[in-house]
């Protein structure tokens, strides 16, 4: 199955980046949005980031055009009819993503794929709110969608082989590098990366160290090319903190539990970047 027509439904910082790959390399797009704004800077974000693209010579001007020309921006998720694969991409919250799949389950054909870009949540379970959970997947793309190569391909209990090679093929097809895991809490990426991050947090809150120094000393030492406090503001503290509450209860184990400090600064709306301020100023 080649996938030719694909609906993104969220026109967030995920979404609009995965609508600018599948369409730079090709593929039909509908970005569904339902707050008109932000279909608006979805726009805005994806033609800033094709001409930068245009501007750093790996695109050229034509590309750039043809690839805008192939995103149709919507608000209503009917205009994802007609698409062959759907990828989810809202707000990290179980009871948003359910409904909506269950919408896109009655929307779409009989042959079409669904696909959430979680983080955390389990496919099994969202693929149980559907139809056709053997073609239910998750595809896990990495912030920013059009540099990093990664995407984590996860499979539901009942994800059937053609659907994972489907989603394979296409994410080869963006010159990505498809990695399968299975479905677990966190799954691979997020199991590893965010106990680093919130044992980071455990030591600003007991006075080990600044934020600053224990950036230093992870991008020096460990060569990492960004500090986990400065990764965790990107990220989004909210977003770190939901994840370490599915790891803690997922797994049921005390060391996942999310630092009290992340706590503490999520409550007072220190969000990090998106907030402009959370281990730094922004």
């Amino acid at each position: 199955m080649e996938i030719q027509k694909v609906a993104v439904v969220g026109g967030g910082t995920m979404g609009n980046g995965i609508a600018h790959v599948l369409a730079k390399f090709g593929v039909e797009v509908v970005l569904c949005e339902a707050n008109r704004e932000a279909l608006q800077r979805a726009r805005s974000t994806i033609e800033k980031n094709l001409a930068r693209e245009v501007s750093k010579g790996k695109l050229d001007e034509a590309g750039a055009r043809l690839a805008l020309e192939r995103i149709t921006f919507a608000e209503a998720l009917e205009a994802a009819r007609g698409a062959q694969l759907a990828i989810e991409a809202i707000p990290e919250q179980r009871e948003l993503k359910i409904p909506l799949f269950r919408q896109l389950d009655a929307l779409l054909g009989p042959e079409a794929l669904l696909a959430s870009n979680t983080s955390s949540i389990s496919i099994t379970e969202l693929a149980a709110a559907t139809s056709r959970p053997d073609r239910f997947i998750g595809m896990h793309f990495m912030n920013p969608v059009p540099v990093m190569k990664l995407v984590e391909v996860i499979r539901g209990l009942q994800t059937s082989d053609a659907t994972a090679v489907a989603v394979q093929q296409l994410a080869l097809r963006l010159e990505k590098t498809p990695v399968e895991v299975r479905d677990y809490p966190g799954f691979i990426s997020n199991r590893v990366l965010l106990p680093m991050i919130n044992e980071a947090i455990y030591c600003v809150m007991e006075g080990v160290a600044k934020p600053e120094a224990i950036d230093e000393i992870m991008k020096l030492g460990m060569a990492h090319p960004m500090g986990p406090l400065t990764l965790a503001d990107f990220i989004g503290l909210d977003v770190c903190l939901h994840i370490m509450e599915v790891l803690h209860q997922g797994l049921g184990d005390d060391k996942y539990r999310p630092c009290p400090l992340l706590r503490n600064m999520v409550a007072a709306g220190w969000l990090g970047r998106k907030s402009g301020r959370g281990f730094y100023q922004y």
